[in-house]
């Protein structure tokens, strides 16, 4: 038997392979009925489609299993042909010891490996006005996306610094970590020589002064004519004659200066590990709502034409969804929606805890409540589609098990219940927990314990993989990624660990004969735990001892 960590790609894979053909037959099974009887199901039509009548012959079974071994994933036990397919189950016991190690979390990379850089590019910050919910969720997807792929081994340089004197209160508010700095001499060479490219680039006019002209304008450049002439797909066909300003090139001159921090931090990485279409892998993301994607193509296009290297053919964005706010009576800014959805968790705390949510000790609490109910209301929405954001409904707070709230008050719940058996251990009601290799995992018989772990536990580094997975780059200039991919994982663990540990009493009275039980389902809640943790931090959120 291998000893490497069971995986769902590579027991489908094996299972797919053992059955002599390419095509994905397998499918992991996840509801809770279904996981009664089965855990892999290879569906009756596409048997049918993939062999003559749907059949795999008398050793399909067992190829499938052989096939699960060669992996190193030697945990295929029971199968059997029934009118849903080919089924296979895990042999249980073995899967609890085998994942019920350290934390599972990303594979190291191999020896020599570089995972290449990313510029994350969010330019709703350089934006003078205030910040309204809309721009709040570019920069919000950009954090949470830096923290994925960071995870991953991948070089992250975030643009554009904020300059020193700014006030960002509502990032440091929401715990988003973005970079400060005012550039200095280098970005002033930059914009001169970037001002010297213009001077020469085919494409620059001068631009008459008259009252009608903005301030600061340096030049007019035909955005079109380069367009057209170099084929470029995905561009609004609008793009036309773009007014080149100080600002423009000092966005830039940022972005260059942040390609240049990758090369000489990052040398170019293997192919697969960046756009898989690119031998460079300092590639540029630029994250932007849906009302500004018409600015960034024109500053897309301007750096193309005056900094015609491979980076900059390497450019995509990541566009978000309208936010639409029900009812406001005015425009309301990205600091007015945090005091609001405070003051609206404050009051549901109260209802909720009386008194003790009153004490200044939950101010820390209600602050991240806060904070994780914002992140979810915007993360959890696939980045296309719009959000539409009822100010005026507090059911996000403490109700509902779509809320983030939800999801900190099961991790606080995990916090209390090793609080109280850490405590239990030092008055000498229980014997402390023993280490792996001495537990019973056949104790872990209730349904509701193979669920969190085949489908939270098993896939939880692989989700973590596919949420910061950037897809191979097109011949357009829009991209997507599953951004929502860790709140949806979130929301879905902290619904079925609730209805596990409203059902099952995990600190049973202090008899011998209970406590093999005990210890192998605190081992695995320990496991769930810190898969919590680890999920929260790409979010920014610390876990709460809590609530």
């Amino acid at each position: 038997m291998g000893e490497g960590r069971p995986a769902v790609a590579a027991t489908l894979q094996a299972l797919n392979g053992a059955l002599g053909r390419p095509a994905a037959l397998w499918v992991k099974e996840s509801g809770s009925r279904n996981l009664r009887h089965r855990d892999f199901l290879a569906p009756r039509a596409a048997l049918s489609a993939a062999f003559p009548g749907g059949q795999v012959g008398r050793g399909g079974v067992g190829r499938a299993r052989a096939g699960a071994g060669i992996c190193g994933n030697c945990l295929i036990g029971a199968g059997r042909q029934t009118p849903a397919g080919l089924e296979v189950q895990v042999r249980r016991p073995e899967a609890f010891e085998r994942l019920l190690g350290p934390l599972p979390g990303p594979a190291p990379p191999a020896a020599g490996a570089r995972a290449g850089c990313v510029v994350l590019h969010c330019p709703a910050l350089r934006s003078p006005a205030a910040l309204r919910p809309r721009h709040l969720r570019s920069v919000l997807l950009a954090d949470h996306l830096a923290q994925l792929l960071r995870a991953q081994g991948v070089g992250v340089r975030l643009v554009p610094a904020l300059s020193e004197e700014s006030s960002w209160d509502i990032l440091r508010k929401l715990r988003i970590d973005w970079p400060t700095g005012s550039g200095g001499s280098s970005l002033t060479d930059a914009i001169s020589a970037l001002k010297a490219a213009l001077g020469r680039c085919p494409y620059a006019a001068a631009c008459e002064q008259g009252p009608g002209t903005a301030e600061g304008v340096v030049c007019k450049v035909h955005l079109k004519s380069f367009v057209e002439q170099q084929g470029l797909l995905g561009y609004d066909p609008n793009l036309d004659v773009l007014l080149v300003t100080e600002g423009t090139l000092r966005a830039l001159a940022e972005l260059q200066e942040a390609v240049l921090q990758c090369s000489v931090s990052d040398p170019p990485a293997p192919r697969a590990s960046c756009f898989p279409s690119q031998s460079s892998c300092c590639s540029i993301v630029h994250v932007v709502n849906c009302e500004e994607e018409f600015q960034q193509q024109q500053l897309d296009v301007l750096w193309r034409i005056l900094d015609p290297g491979a980076h900059t053919a390497l450019q995509k964005h990541l566009v978000c969804g309208p936010v639409k706010v029900t009812n406001p009576s005015s425009p309301i800014g990205a600091d007015q929606y945090f005091q609001l959805r405070k003051h609206q968790m404050y009051e549901a705390s109260v209802i909720k805890y009386g008194e003790l949510a009153q004490d200044e000790a939950w101010t820390e609490v209600i602050d991240t409540l806060t904070v994780a109910a914002i992140r979810f209301e915007m993360l959890s929405t696939a980045h296309r589609s719009q959000i539409t954001l009822d100010l005026e409904n507090s059911s996000i707070s403490t109700k509902g098990t779509k809320s983030g709230a939800f999801v900190m008050y099961n991790c606080a719940r995990l916090a209390t219940l090793f609080n109280n058996f850490h405590r239990a251990v030092e008055q000498g009601t229980y014997p402390p927990l023993p280490p792996v290799s001495e537990l019973n995992f056949s104790c872990l018989r209730e349904e509701g314990e193979w669920l969190l772990l085949f489908n939270y536990l098993l896939p939880f580094p692989e989700v973590l993989q596919q949420a910061a997975q950037l897809p191979p780059l097109s011949k357009g200039i829009r991209i997507t990624a599953n951004t929502e991919t860790v709140c949806k994982f979130l929301i879905q663990l902290s619904m079925d660990f609730s209805s596990y540990y409203n059902r099952v009493h995990i600190l049973g009275e202090p008899f011998p004969h209970l406590f093999d039980q005990m210890f192998a389902r605190l081992q695995l809640l320990g496991a769930l735990r810190d898969v919590f943790h680890s999920a929260l931090a790409t979010l920014h959120l610390p876990p709460l001892s809590q609530i």
